[in-house]
């Protein structure tokens, strides 16, 4: 048996997991990453497909993207697949994290059980198949980001599955009584047009679908389809997923079936039902049929949305998620609509695929829900956090998931330097929040940052109305407005000059230590980014560097330039030094952006 010791253990490499293992590794904590898949990012893999979606509710919330690794990630997607591969996102991801000195990664590696005494889990063992390891892995601090909430029901953790009663939680929207009832799965398919006819034929065991049965079901975009075909609700989503995968294939094959070889694809076709309630998202329907077109990828892997969640300290309800409730201890924030589907999935011939219940504003999501109440030492980021089924409808997609990862990977990394510590106490609250604002996680009532800049006098080469180079200073890092929540300033937080090039300088009335420095650029919040196999969801975007995006710039102190960097396409920017710099004064030169003809600076933070 393999002994592994470390600071951190990660159960799940999902987009959760990886958010998680990064935040505590950058932190300073020893991360050991547990994935049973042969690539990090779970739905978003490869193996899946699923875009990334979050609070901005796919561009209805313009401004509400999330910050901090998840936007490092999509940035960087954009980045290096304008192509939009898959598979050059996940290794995207293997990258950021095998280039953490701090991770030690093991991919297909399953756990299997753990040791647990006094409410604390003390050691995880898991195994490796095919290079025949064994693993016993000891941590103080364990995650279970496994999305099937693995970890947290071998540990003894109190979990549930299904939908609650209504007056368990007040919840308006909740049942008449209690099920086991959960959202469905589904198996996506790719396709593409070729230059001459592609026949097609199901294999005997596929389903038969008539226009009838999809007609509140759009099927018009063909390259890539379709998260409505969703089944397995009904079930144990954990221990029936056998039966779960091959009924979705069926699915899957049935629908291309139709599409191909029966569906009337009449040029007078009136729009489906669904499209019309979904406001037309779907792309217009053409003359062209879909003759020359072929499948190229059916996955094999269902995409998940709904298992076992563990119960922590607070229970997230559709109250706290509707009324967007401000929590003490707020580590993260979300924004998807309540998004339940029928459990019956394609089988509920006469239903919408999805009943959204608004969300008016953004929510904030405590660290009280992110920890096992049962097991001190348990953490949980994903689709099994403490969250009514409703709650949960809204708190789990990957972005969201990617805040929440990031949130308990800083409290993980606190939590190993001050050994023992309640991690729900105020003061404790109020170090992670600020570790988190720091790594450019938002958070809707951010702490006073920790910022020299704020102590200086700030000037700049020019301000373009309404944008003064006093912004750099705020607490928050992107425009902010009510119309995200009410307790928000109507503000774009954001130094802007009039051209280019520009400069924004900081003088102190003394010398100052400067160990760091943190820039945050604006990356165009108010557009959509995420890699997208759907064309008419990727219209929205621009998959290269975002034209907002400062690309050139320099750091000057005490007359001598200390940074310059000539390819930048981030929003946090960040400069360490080994030895504190003492100096009276510091500048940034913007010498070019991607794209837009003036700097745009939302912070300047200095440390």
């Amino acid at each position: 048996m393999i002994q592994l010791e470390t600071g951190f253990c990660v159960v799940g490499g999902g987009i959760a997991g990886v958010c998680a293992a990064l935040a505590a590794a950058r932190r300073g904590a020893k991360v050991v990453l547990v994935q049973d898949r042969s690539v990090l990012g779970g739905n978003a893999s490869s193996e899946v497909r699923m875009h990334i979606v979050g609070a901005s509710c796919s561009g209805r919330r313009p401004g509400a993207r999330e910050s901090g690794i998840i936007e490092e990630l999509r940035v960087e997607d954009a980045v290096r697949n304008p192509h939009r591969s898959p598979h050059l996102f996940d290794l995207l991801l293997y990258d950021k994290i095998v280039s953490e000195p701090n991770i030690t990664l093991l991919l297909d590696t399953s756990f299997v059980n753990c040791r647990v005494a006094g409410g604390r889990v003390e050691s995880i063992r898991a195994v490796r198949p095919n290079t025949a390891d064994d693993f016993l892995i000891t941590a103080p601090y364990y995650a279970d980001c496994s999305g099937d909430s693995h970890l947290g029901v071998a540990a003894g953790a109190t979990w549930r599955m299904g939908r609650e009663a209504r007056d368990e939680f007040h919840e308006p929207h909740g049942q008449e009584s209690a099920d086991t009832k959960v959202l469905g799965s589904t198996i996506l398919f790719m396709a593409s047009r070729k230059d001459r006819p592609v026949p097609f034929r199901a294999p005997a065991w596929a389903r038969k679908f008539t226009e009838k049965d999809l007609s509140l079901r759009s099927h018009r975009e063909w390259e890539y389809g379709y998260w409505w075909a969703e089944w397995g609700g009904e079930l144990d989503t954990v221990h029936g997923n056998p039966r779960i995968r091959h009924e979705l294939l069926r699915i899957a094959l049935g629908v291309w079936d139709h599409i191909k070889n029966d569906c009337p694809r009449a040029a007078d076709d009136p729009t489906a039902a669904y499209e019309k309630w979904m406001d037309g998202e779907a792309p217009p329907r053409t003359s062209e049929g879909p003759e020359n077109w072929s499948l190229d990828w059916v996955g094999m892997l269902p995409g998940k949305r709904e298992s076992r969640r563990i119960l922590g300290h607070h229970v997230l309800t559709e109250n706290d998620v509707v009324s967007g409730r401000l929590f003490d201890d707020a580590v993260g924030y979300g924004g998807w609509w309540i998004d339940v589907h029928p459990p019956a999935g394609i089988d509920a011939v006469h239903e919408y695929p999805t009943a959204q219940i608004e969300v008016a504003y953004l929510y904030s999501i405590p660290l009280r829900s992110l920890i096992s109440r049962d097991i001190v030492n348990l953490f949980l980021a994903g689709r099994n956090i403490s969250a009514t089924h409703l709650a949960f409808a809204s708190t789990r997609v990957m972005a969201t998931c990617g805040v929440m990862g990031q949130a308990i990977g800083t409290a993980a990394a606190h939590a190993a330097a001050v050994p023992l510590c309640d991690m729900t106490a105020a003061q404790h609250i109020r170090a992670i929040q600020q570790m988190l604002a720091e790594d450019d996680a938002f958070l809707l009532q951010p702490p006073a940052p920790r910022d020299l800049a704020r102590e200086s006098r700030i000037t700049a080469s020019s301000e373009a109305a309404g944008y003064s180079c006093a912004h750099i200073a705020s607490a928050f890092t992107r425009a902010t407005s009510p119309a995200l929540h009410p307790s928000l300033p109507d503000s774009p937080n954001q130094w802007r000059s009039t051209a280019l090039p520009a400069w924004i300088e900081l003088r102190w009335p003394a010398a100052v230590a400067i160990r760091e420095i943190d820039l945050i650029f604006d990356t165009g919040f108010e557009r959509e980014l995420t890699l997208s196999m759907s064309d008419a969801y990727t219209a929205k975007m621009i998959r290269a560097p975002q034209p907002e995006t400062v690309s050139h710039y320099k750091l000057t102190a005490n007359r001598a330039v200390i940074a310059e960097v000539t390819d930048s396409f981030q929003r946090l920017c960040r400069h360490k030094f080994q030895q504190p710099l003492l100096t009276d004064h510091l500048r940034l030169d913007v010498l070019a952006t991607h794209g837009v003809p003036e700097a745009r600076v939302f912070a300047v933070r200095v440390r």
